[in-house]
């Protein structure tokens, strides 16, 4: 039995990472003694000639393809260039997306046979094990599926109660190796589920109620094993990490104790943290922590059922802070009850936070499926203005509220984009002085580096790029006078971005039968 898995492609400018859902699939599948692939189109480009060569090459039994909801369409043209090569094979698509908009998906989607419904592991391995022995697909919890030209629904599938019995994720399938020559970060996990009702979110539905924690130990070995990738930092997933007193102290403890020394992040609600737990967190390694904020006003909080409030925020970041912990909140705009004076509240709460040396950030509401915002948002006085997926990157408005209409928050958005710009541009301008600090000159330059390695990665040109022969200067200022020739970057840019990725072990210089050629390391 084999298993393709596709990871469709996401943008770049939304900082991905190794797509830990479905290396949690691969790892499940493996545990149950299928043969997985994985092929993954957020660093690797999607053409019709990749899926080809995927699928003539490994010759899957199943697809499956993941996606959120800004993702659906580029998961779905995977789809479609499998059905056009392979007709035969059953395809499946996870996700919290297609999971609250299954019959939909599949009714709109001739291309798509399946939908597995929240967490996929178990789910996922009985789809496999019946598509190995011909059996029907109707007994099998947590489906929707096509038979002939109606769409069925199984039973819901009982939620996994002990995620220590979860297989460790598959990362050993992903190129990890372009996500780390990319400058990104790697993730993982130390529970699952979320306890709060916040109206925009599916969270709770797709974890169910209630959290599920790992055991610290397991969790601090594969802290250790990620530690030893090299990544720059990791960042713990959990929708809140802090959520169990015990298990966020247990956990930092672990790695205190086992000596690891790697820089994380995590998030978690103001209304949960202490100074202790500020304390053994950064004692643990953690450099930041992320808070939803949301807005400054209370009855939108109230609304959103966040259940917290403003003081908490600035004890919160303050606490955080004072412990050395980098404090970043976000907020949302458009929410149930937003008005331009709402939007001054929050702008001005920020602005405050600010001068505390807290990060803030900017998104626009996007009712996604699934969220009660989205099921009652006449009610909640709501105005949707599209059903085009691709637009719900959380950037641009698809929502108006009575009072606030899509140009104020698109011009909110952008105007704050333009401050991160300016910000580049100045630290730009104070490196050509030699003003510039050697962590904001930093931060400038790997953002360069990754620019052009992602521009070379997705247009192949390594790829494209001839061997010569051996023994001449093959050395990568040949390679960049080489690559001058047909990128916009010039040769001094290419030259120390090509030297910086060769010099992590990211560019690999490849000697065969007395030619040489550059290629990106796709596995750790």
């Amino acid at each position: 039995m084999r298993v393709l898995l596709v990871n469709p492609y996401y943008p770049i400018t939304e900082i991905p990472s190794p797509p830990l859902g479905l290396a949690f699939l691969a790892g499940a599948l493996e545990q149950a003694g299928v043969e997985v692939r994985v092929l993954d189109l957020v660093v690797f480009p999607h053409t019709r000639k990749r899926i080809d060569e995927a699928l003539g090459d490994f010759v899957p039994d199943l697809v499956g393809v993941t996606s959120v909801t800004m993702t659906f369409y580029d998961a779905v043209r995977v789809l479609e260039d499998v059905r056009r090569f392979a007709p035969d094979v059953p395809t499946v698509m996870g996700g919290p997306h297609v999971t609250f908009a299954a019959r939909e998906s599949l009714e709109a989607v001739p291309s798509l046979d399946a939908v597995v419904l929240g967490e996929g592991e178990e789910t996922l391995v009985a789809l496999a094990r019946a598509i190995d022995a011909g059996r029907s697909w109707e007994h099998i919890p947590g489906l929707v599926y096509r038979d002939g030209q109606t769409v069925r629904a199984t039973a819901p599938r009982t939620r996994l109660s002990d995620l220590n019995a979860l297989a460790r994720p598959a990362r050993h399938l992903l190129p990890m190796g372009r996500y780390h020559a990319l400058g990104l970060v790697v993730g993982m996990t130390t529970s699952r589920g979320c306890p709060e009702r916040c109206i925009f979110c599916v969270g709770r539905k797709m974890g169910g109620p209630g959290v599920r924690f790992r055991d610290p130990a397991d969790v601090a070995d594969e802290f250790g094993e990620l530690a030893g990738l090299g990544f720059h930092q990791i960042n713990v997933v959990d929708d809140q990490f802090t959520t169990k007193r015990e298990h966020c102290l247990a956990v930092c403890q672990e790695i205190i104790d086992r000596g690891i020394k790697s820089s994380w992040t995590s998030f978690a609600r103001v209304d949960t943290v202490s100074p202790e737990i500020f304390q053994k967190m950064h004692e643990a390694g953690c450099i930041m922590i992320s808070f939803g904020v949301e807005s400054a006003n209370a009855e939108i909080l109230k609304t959103i059922r966040k259940r917290i409030t403003v003081d908490q925020v600035r004890r919160a970041v303050t606490l955080c802070g004072e412990a050395g912990i980098a404090p970043q909140v976000s907020f949302i705009l458009g929410l149930p009850g937003e008005t331009p004076e709402t939007i001054e509240e929050s702008a001005n709460l920020a602005r405050e936070l600010h001068q505390l040396g807290v990060s803030p950030g900017f998104h626009l509401l996007a009712p996604f499926p699934g969220t009660e915002v989205r099921e009652r948002a006449e009610a909640l006085g709501i105005k949707i203005l599209t059903n085009d997926w691709s637009a719900y990157h959380a950037n641009r408005a698809v929502v108006e509220t009575p009072t606030v209409s899509r140009q104020r928050t698109d011009d909110f958005i952008m105007a704050f984009e333009n401050l991160h710009v300016l910000r580049l541009n100045n630290i730009r301008k104070q490196m050509e002085q030699g003003s510039a600090s050697p962590l904001e000159a930093w931060m400038v330059e790997r953002l360069r580096h990754t620019e052009i390695i992602y521009e070379l990665m997705m247009s192949e040109t390594l790829e494209k790029e001839a061997a010569w022969p051996a023994g001449a200067d093959e050395g990568v200022k040949t390679l960049a006078e080489q690559l001058r020739e047909t990128s916009r970057y010039s040769l001094s840019e290419l030259e120390n971005t090509l030297g910086f990725a060769a010099g992590q072990g990211n560019l690999r210089r490849i000697e065969e039968n007395g030619r040489v050629r550059w290629a990106w390391r796709d596995y750790l």
